[in-house]
């Protein structure tokens, strides 16, 4: 792995004798950390409001408290960390070299491959599934990053590390050299961290910043940026090599998969395998398609009844995410709306909504406010507590199909919009909630005598 001037990565890490701090703990810094204690560096952390966990990991590995005021010759910096930190600010004065974990990786394992995934949407079910191509074609490929587990948990497990990069991290890897990289998608997301839409696109487009003549880039088909590399654009109704050559007819992807996720990853993988000088197969490739499952939580059929598909796709709160769930989903639909408002941009999912969606469910804080702003029919449940709020929204959209007149299909789709914060933990947690619930009624619809009837 180099840097764009050439300059090996490597050079960069020498920690033994240095000051090091662990700024920000979390999954990111926990993984941070045990990989210093496990090269043997003695480091110290800070952060705010340190979970049980994180204390418990520091005492394990006997990391000290850290104080942000004294001289630190390296800083891991978490993700969740703005660059902008005052923290930060006057770390890097003093002397500090801040860093984040993805370059952390890079520098302490220089000759091991990344192949680097970054986008609006679709980002997660994408790494996953390259790793899934590559190991199929015979590499022990793992992937890390944004997505569990972190990148630096992986990086001696793995002859190649597919690595779903966050914004938040691609702020930090300005020169980072990648031989594959695949932006998924630009949309709209993350301002109030990066409060313009062109700083958030800037920060995207560092996957590629540090990439070559000889480096591959894939992107969809239409969307143009700035780069050195080879690009490679990717069609969502062509599963094909860069040559052209056909992996897999589009309508034979498992259920789950979204067909632009696969494209893309089928590009990608070979990209890799050529970098790599290994063959590529398209029969294993195929195979790889055939047998990937998706990601938990993205676009899920968590349950079915009488035809129709429950579908949890909680994370999506991007627009373009929204929509993709809404063009996937077989109509009639019943879109679970709701959670906390965070300003996603409407106009294009009522245009996606039009002709598919027979009503909206609208539950949690914004729920109706939402539902209000989309201008479509729509029912207001509410519970308890968030699991009886998706108990009584699973309930409200299987009704809703039922009154639509459209007996053995249809679906009932979670893609709220809003976030979870209103009721949950955190997306999971609310995907969870919906898929107990989506169970729940399912078994319920099919026992003797359920008096629910469609």
């Amino acid at each position: 792995m180099f840097y764009s001037d050439g300059v090996s990565v490597q050079s960069g890490l020498k920690l033994a004798g240095k000051r090091v701090l662990v700024y920000g703990l979390g999954r990111s810094g926990r993984g941070a950390a045990r990989f210093l204690a496990q090269e043997g560096v003695e480091a110290e952390w800070l952060d705010a409001r340190p979970a049980a966990e994180d204390l418990a990991l520091m005492e394990e590995l006997g990391f000290a408290q850290g104080n942000a005021a004294r001289p630190y010759d390296v800083v891991i910096a978490a993700p969740g960390v703005p660059i902008d930190h005052p923290d930060l600010l006057a770390l890097a004065e003093r002397g500090a070299e801040i860093l984040g974990e993805v370059v952390l990786a890079a520098r302490a394992r220089p000759h091991l491959p990344m192949v680097g995934v970054t986008g609006t949407a679709g980002k997660g079910g994408t790494t996953v599934l390259i790793a899934h191509l590559l190991r199929q074609s015979g590499l022990q490929a793992l992937e890390g990053g944004n997505i569990d587990p972190p990148l630096l948990d992986v990086v001696d497990r793995a002859e190649v590390a597919v690595v779903e990069l966050s914004s938040f991290q691609l702020e930090r890897v300005p020169r980072l050299r990648l031989p594959v990289a695949v932006i998924t998608n630009l949309g709209v997301d993350h301002l109030d961290r990066h409060r313009t839409v062109e700083a958030y696109h800037a920060a995207k487009l560092n996957i590629t910043a540090g990439q070559e003549a000889g480096d591959v880039l894939v992107l969809p088909a239409g969307l143009k940026v700035p780069t050195r590399a080879e690009v490679r654009h990717f069609d969502p109704h062509r599963l094909v090599l860069a040559d052209g050559t056909p992996v897999l007819a589009v309508q034979d992807l498992p259920d789950g998969l979204h067909p632009a996720n696969a494209a893309a990853a089928l590009l990608a993988a070979e990209a890799l395998l050529r970098h790599l000088g290994r063959p590529v197969e398209p029969e294993l490739l195929a195979r790889g398609l055939m047998t990937a499952k998706p990601v938990a939580g993205r676009f899920e059929t968590v349950a079915q009844a009488a035809g129709v598909r429950f579908i949890e796709d909680s994370i999506a709160t991007r627009t373009i995410a929204v929509q993709a769930a809404l063009e996937r989903a077989t109509p009639p639909i019943a879109w679970l709306v709701g959670g906390r408002d965070k300003g996603a941009e409407l106009e294009p999912l009522r245009q996606a909504a039009a002709g598919r969606v027979c009503k909206v469910i609208a539950f949690g804080e914004d729920g109706e406010k939402l539902a209000q702003q989309l201008g479509l029919p729509f029912e207001v449940v509410a519970g308890a507590d968030g699991d009886s709020s998706m108990q009584n929204a699973a309930q409200a959209g299987w009704d809703a199909l039922g009154e639509s007149g459209t007996e053995g299909a249809g679906s009932v789709l979670l893609a709220p919009i809003g976030t979870s914060f209103d009721q949950f933990k955190d997306y999971k947690a609310r995907g969870a909630s919906f898929k107990a619930a989506a169970q729940a009624l399912a078994q319920r619809l099919a026992a003797p005598h359920t008096g629910d009837k469609r």
